[in-house]
């Protein structure tokens, strides 16, 4: 059942997060002082989260992204995807971070099949980021990008919150996909726990930016094309800057939602299964690791009742977005 439709929608895609720690502090993701603290023992092992993979391929799922928290804080990230390549039907594998440890694993992130990275950079600037991140450094950031390159994953994707203040760092983005082959993707922000996302916290008074915003703009100021987009676009729409290597994309979530079309199921680093970002909804597929059948059936039914549509979910969601996965 984890081919059930619905428009153009195929549940063929797993997130799955290895931690809910991170090294940064994003003002949108997570409070100051981090998520409460959880033991080794409540965190899935990789064995469990390839036994969770293998059933779930076994299923129609075959593309895995990594996410976490930050998941390459966790050792031994680059072994898992390993893992991950080796599992039958599991055809792609990317990977979700913020960059600043993809100099020391990139490589061997490669060398054991990952495909494709993501890195979420939320502004140019050094001070902005450095308020958004609380302390991080955006150079630090930026060496990622480049790690990424190095070790030859394509596409490289750039995800970018419509925080307020981003609209004032359009040239630099373009200036970005024009010194790389880098689509970077503006997306909406979705307020899933406003505990963590408060207006002061997010850098900027007024009303949060559209997708549409940033479109307006880019085509009043450049020569813009729409475009097929990079492998893996999902549900982004991409536009070519006319003398640029790369593409900016947008994805709204908000104000042009694509539930009917959704792909994706979610598994928390503890083990909780989620057919909804926006849903409270979970089911607990720890205890089911060691048995195939009960796990196939969990899923099978899980996705059976995916309601496509975040406005039927019906529950308040209580965990901070780097609990998770995004």
């Amino acid at each position: 059942m984890a081919d059930s439709r619905r428009g153009q929608g195929r549940v063929d895609y797993l997130r799955l997060s290895i931690t809910d720690r991170c090294n940064l502090r994003c003002t949108y993701c997570m409070p100051p002082e981090g998520v409460p603290a959880r033991s080794h023992s409540e965190i899935l092992s990789y064995e469990e989260l390839a036994a969770f993979a293998r059933v779930a391929a076994g299923v129609g799922i075959s593309k895995v992204r990594i996410t976490g928290g930050e998941p390459l804080v966790r050792l031994g990230c680059a072994d898992f995807v390993g893992m991950l390549s080796r599992t039958s039907g599991v055809r792609d594998i990317s990977l979700t971070t913020n960059g600043l440890l993809l100099p020391r694993y990139a490589a061997d992130l490669a060398a054991n099949g990952l495909h494709r990275v993501n890195i979420s950079l939320d502004s140019l600037d050094a001070e902005r980021f450095g308020r958004i991140t609380r302390g991080g450094d955006v150079e630090a950031a930026l060496a990622g990008l480049d790690a990424a390159f190095s070790a030859g994953f394509s596409p490289v994707k750039v995800n970018t919150l419509l925080l307020p203040g981003v609209e004032e760092e359009l040239d630099a983005f373009v200036a970005l996909i024009r010194e790389y082959d880098v689509h970077v993707r503006f997306i909406e922000f979705m307020p899933l726990d406003r505990r963590v996302a408060g207006g002061e916290e997010l850098g900027g008074e007024g009303r949060l930016l559209s997708a549409g915003d940033i479109l307006s703009r880019l085509a009043r100021e450049y020569d813009v094309v729409g475009s097929d987009g990079p492998y893996g676009h999902g549900p982004a729409r991409y536009w070519k800057v006319a003398g640029a290597r790369g593409s900016i994309g947008f994805i709204a979530g908000v104000s042009g939602h694509f539930c009917d079309s959704c792909n994706r199921l979610r598994l928390t680093a503890d083990g909780r299964l989620r057919t909804c970002l926006f849903s409270g909804r979970e089911t607990d597929v720890r205890p089911l690791l060691a048995d195939p059948g009960a796990l196939r059936d969990a899923i099978e039914t899980a996705v059976a009742g995916k309601t496509f549509d975040r406005c039927a979910e019906g529950l308040a969601n209580d965990r901070a977005m780097s609990q998770i996965g995004g």
